[in-house]
């Protein structure tokens, strides 16, 4: 029986009924599958901006295939417009505010199924984790990726705006260039066009079969797309009629494979926090330590920004995930018998794909000829991170270096000291209380990272944080750090000089201090004052969990 029922069929039929008149059902409109469309179009970013095309495209499709949309807004946080201010503070917490925005949305009005459709980076998890607390059927339409901004014969992102500033200071490029990347980085609707958080998680979602094969790549502007759009309202209302679930999809064996395209495809740092916090979500048994063991026998094979040479459309016209995919699968990489949201097994849907990469291209490697010979994404453990920290270490020549720390309370305290060059080579930037709680909402350094790289010291500086990392962050940046400075761990204890080792070879992260010291700081230890008590940032900070487990509000 249908969810929606309840409301077009009860007890309160008659005023029920008059309500859903009001908005546009008829006689014959009230046995039909009420499916929501969660619409998360916004003009605050050119992730969101061309949603509503979608979304308009997908609800015709949904009423011409006998269902019923409502169509219902979801919030936005631009973390690229955000990004190194006090604003990014709330861009995770956005994560769950989506998340709990749909799942109000939906079960408060029985729909039957939902349409999801977000661009920008939380849009995605968030919507990933009402779908897996609701369980009704449900798919995902990305919104696309923006294509690439042009200068001469260079690709730009919005990355290589964050880098030029760390050029500017470092007197590599002059004010006249620092202008024109920013006025050419982004040229249009889509999100950030390498493979950054929003392009990693679309990747995710079609490899775990909640979106349909090669629409995680498409670029937002062009026609196939919308077409995307309106199939996935298609594909939808058969999987209602097949009760095809969200539980259904979301299995340990597919979480695997959505784990090894990531690390094929060089993906964000930010997928092992909610790719943890979907699992945990649906009931699956997932944990960090999962990502280092998928790491250590899957090659990265596509070279994309931010430390390659490409963009998401270059990998779209090599041939997408499914591409990524049949290659994994060929080599025994994945699970090809995973259900997908169009009931077929993922084997079934890449039996048409070839089992080379295309000739005449290098966005996709053979597993042969891998860029790197194993994942890009390592999970680093020590006394400094007893549960645990991912470091980013894709293009960097030798991911181990031992230094003195560079402590800093803030993630703009960190970025003065760069742009002022008060940072050398050989150096470990700590920046701590940016966690969960101590942020709190874990921002992102994506200011600082794009500096260290702008000055030309890729290979020379770490930065280790509690915080998080953009998908366009790439050096040797450790973050997640767990447990956080603000609960106690020990990265809260570290101080300015003090012997730090980053070893991404042996997966260490070590404060070389010893124990009968570490022990006598923390005794000395007292916990910092919440910077926010009340509003969603004092409500996130009592309530969000360890990074480690994927940084969720309602754990128990």
């Amino acid at each position: 029986m249908l969810r929606s029922a309840a409301i077009t069929q009860g007890i309160q039929r008659s005023p029920n009924r008059a309500m859903l008149r009001a908005v546009g059902f008829g006689d014959g409109d009230f046995n039909k599958p009420i499916i929501g469309v969660a619409n998360g179009y916004s003009t605050i970013t050119p992730c969101n901006l061309g949603l509503n095309e979608l979304a308009q495209r997908a609800e015709t499709a949904l009423q011409t295939a006998g269902a019923m949309p409502q169509m219902f807004g979801t919030i936005t946080v631009s973390d690229g417009i955000s990004m190194g201010t006090e604003g990014m503070k709330y861009s995770l917490v956005s994560r769950e505010v989506i998340a709990d925005s749909i799942e109000t949305a939906c079960n408060a009005q029985s729909m039957d199924g939902l349409l999801a459709i977000g661009g920008c980076d939380k849009n995605m998890p968030g919507a990933m984790l009402a779908m897996a607390r609701m369980n009704i059927p449900s798919i995902f339409v990305y919104g696309g990726t923006i294509k690439p901004g042009k200068l001469g014969a260079c690709d730009l992102t919005v990355v290589s705006a964050f880098e030029a500033v760390g050029q500017y200071s470092g007197g590599r490029i002059d004010e006249q260039e620092l202008t024109a990347i920013e006025k050419n980085a982004c040229p249009g609707a889509g999100s950030c066009g390498g493979m950054f958080t929003a392009n990693t998680m679309s990747a995710a979602f079609e490899v775990l079969g909640l979106s349909l094969p090669y629409s995680s790549t498409m670029a937002a502007e062009d026609p196939e797309k919308a077409d995307s759009a309106a199939r996935s309202a298609e594909v939808l209302v058969d999987a209602l009629k097949a009760n095809i679930l969200p539980s259904d999809l979301l299995t340990r064996e597919a979480f695997e494979n959505a784990i090894s395209v990531i690390m094929a495809v060089g993906g964000s740092t930010n997928s092992v926090l909610h790719l943890l916090a979907v699992a945990r979500t649906a009931g699956v048994p997932l944990s960090i330590d999962d990502f280092e063991t998928i790491r250590q026998r899957v090659p990265v094979i596509c070279d994309l920004k931010p430390s390659g040479r490409y963009v998401t459309v270059d990998l779209h016209q090599a041939g997408g995930i499914p591409q990524v995919m049949k290659l994994l699968l060929d080599a025994g990489l994945l699970h090809g018998d995973c259900r997908t949201i169009e009931g077929k097994t993922l084997a079934e849907l890449l039996a048409s794909v070839p089992s080379e990469p295309p000739s005449g291209q290098d966005v996709i490697r053979p597993l042969s000829n891998p860029l790197y010979p194993k994942g890009h994404l390592a999970i680093l453990k020590g006394n400094l991170a007893e549960e645990g920290a991912v470091a980013k270490i894709s293009g960097v020549k030798n991911p181990v270096i031992t230094g003195p720390a560079r402590v800093f309370e803030s993630e703009e305290s960190c970025l003065a000291a760069i742009l002022d060059k008060q940072i050398n080579p050989g150096d470990v930037v700590v920046v701590r209380n940016e966690g969960p709680v101590g942020g709190p909402g874990m921002r992102e350094m994506l200011s600082p990272t794009a500096a260290i790289v702008g000055q030309g010291m890729l290979d020379s500086v770490a930065l280790i944080t509690d915080g998080r990392f953009s998908g366009g962050s790439f050096g040797l940046v450790v973050g997640h750090v767990a447990p956080e400075a603000a609960v106690g761990g020990t990265i809260g204890l570290v101080e300015e000089g003090d012997s730090i080792t980053v070893d991404a070879i042996e997966l260490l992260i070590q404060l070389n201090v010893p124990d009968a010291e570490i022990a006598r700081r923390r005794s000395a230890w007292v916990k910092p004052e919440p910077r926010y008590r009340t509003g969603v940032l004092g409500k996130y900070a009592r309530l969000v969990g360890s990074s480690s487990r994927g940084a969720v509000t309602d754990e128990i």
